[in-house]
């Protein structure tokens, strides 16, 4: 992953923030030297360093990637910066984003136990704080027929790279213009990055 130094992330607790709110990720792994992708909701275990995630079965990726080393890429918010909103003309336009890659080798979970710990995590994960949905009250013939269907997976955590491209190489002065015309844009993720560039200038970052 190319990052230049003064945007790249050094801290892990931000790396995992980032990878838990954007956790539909891409898995990426090889198959006879060519690419192959699937996007996919997956689970941080930060303590242990472990992504957890499952295929459909008819995607046969998951045959491929036992034992193999894997990327997988977590895409933040991002937008396009106009070179206008800096209010001189020794400028060109560029891309503002939050992004981590995790490279780490995968294995094939086939333990029933550890198939429904991972499953009522996920769901806890994604379900409301006040949701009265409870992986553990459905049928459990049903469940079972269910994960039938599904390859899971684990990915031990080998690297973690971040960057967080917010115009850093700007001066203070030109980030609070930029953060001035995103505000005013409608879509969500030039708000999410004008947020993030507000937290930054403040940290002096």
């Amino acid at each position: 992953m190319y990052i230049p130094p003064h945007f790249q992330i050094k801290d892990n607790d931000i790396a995992n923030r980032i990878m838990k709110e954007n956790s539909f990720a891409t898995v990426i792994s090889t198959k006879d030297g060519l690419p192959e992708a699937t996007q996919l909701p997956l689970l941080l275990d930060a303590e242990n360093e472990y992504l957890y995630g499952h295929f459909a079965r008819p995607n046969l990726q998951w045959k491929n990637i036992e034992n193999g080393l894997v990327l997988v890429v977590f895409q933040g918010p991002h937008c396009y910066i106009s070179p206008s909103w800096y209010e001189t003309k020794t400028a060109v336009p560029t891309w503002n984003y939050v992004s981590v890659q995790v490279t780490g080798k995968a294995y094939l979970i086939n333990d029933e136990q550890e198939l429904t710990s991972y499953m009522r995590q996920l769901v806890q994960q994604y379900e409301d704080i006040d949701s009265t949905y409870k992986l553990e009250e459905v049928d459990a013939n049903y469940l079972k027929g269910l994960n039938k269907g599904i390859q899971a997976f684990k990915i031990k955590i080998n690297k973690i790279e971040g960057i967080t491209k917010l115009s850093q190489n700007h001066s203070s002065e030109r980030q609070a213009l930029v953060i001035q015309n995103l505000e005013q844009k409608e879509a969500e993720n030039e708000r999410k990055i004008a947020a993030l560039m507000k937290d930054n200038l403040h940290k002096g970052n």
